[in-house]
């Protein structure tokens, strides 16, 4: 896929999914913003990468001044945005009756207000006929214990990308889903015990987790011209979990 010269925002790019994302698009030609909370972070995913069209923005994006930090950044480059990647997201995990408050403003200000309202900042900046994909969750579908929360903010985030992609229809920019299943990242090395990793290995038919440039070459193609017919749709990327689940 050729995205040559084409501009492209990913939030949450520093790790994970966002930078497996950000080396593809870069190996197919973009120029690619990443963002992330941690500098440090930001500058060894600059390092790896070592591309002139990788710039990084130190973004808080769960917050309304954190994404202006990231509209300012890219307004200053003069250019159309032709792909949005709205990558940020958090999970913790615990059973309802122990879930604290903190857990919940946490995850819905990053996984949906984050997204929702980095989004909003960035239409303006879109080019006609663009693409703008979220990052959701088979958690979206799935009845998981002590997913609550986390199930919550991608069932919102599920809603708001269809809504959108009527919205923006008339630009002939396209919105879609992203629902990767469980995916060797740092998120969820931070966010699940080691016994929780292996039985997730286990209920996976595939009978292993993700790779992040798996979830990347899916993100490539939503956001290129061979689905360019496809809208408001979530594409599940999860070795079969969520049929596995639902026998």
């Amino acid at each position: 896929m050729d995205f040559t010269n084409k501009n492209v925002v990913i939030t949450g790019g520093s790790t994970g999914i966002g930078f497996a994302t950000a080396k593809a698009f870069i190996n197919a030609g973009a120029n690619v913003w990443i963002t992330g909370r941690s500098a440090g972070n930001l500058q060894k995913a600059l390092t790896e990468i070592n591309s002139p069209k990788l710039k990084t923005v130190v973004s808080d994006t769960s917050t309304l001044e954190g994404i202006a930090v990231l509209e300012k950044k890219f307004a200053e480059s003069g250019n159309k945005l032709d792909v949005l990647f709205l990558n940020a997201g958090i999970a913790t995990f615990a059973p309802i009756e122990l879930a604290t408050e903190a857990d919940f403003d946490a995850q819905f200000n990053t996984n949906v207000k984050g997204s929702f309202f980095t989004l909003q900042k960035m239409i303006p900046h879109l080019a006609n006929g663009s693409s703008v994909l979220f990052t959701s969750s088979t958690n979206a579908t799935a009845s998981s214990i002590n997913a609550s929360i986390y199930s919550a903010t991608k069932g919102a985030l599920n809603k708001i990308a269809q809504i959108a992609a009527n919205e923006l229809a008339d630009r002939k920019i396209r919105v879609n889903i992203v629902s990767p299943g469980p995916t060797a990242t740092p998120g969820l090395e931070n966010a699940v015990t080691p016994e929780a990793k292996e039985y997730l290995e286990t209920i996976v038919p595939l009978q292993r987790l993700g790779n992040p440039d798996e979830i990347a070459n899916t993100v490539l193609f939503l956001a290129s011209d061979k689905a360019s017919f496809i809208t408001g749709t979530e594409l599940v990327v999860d070795g079969g979990v969520i049929n596995h689940l639902m026998k």
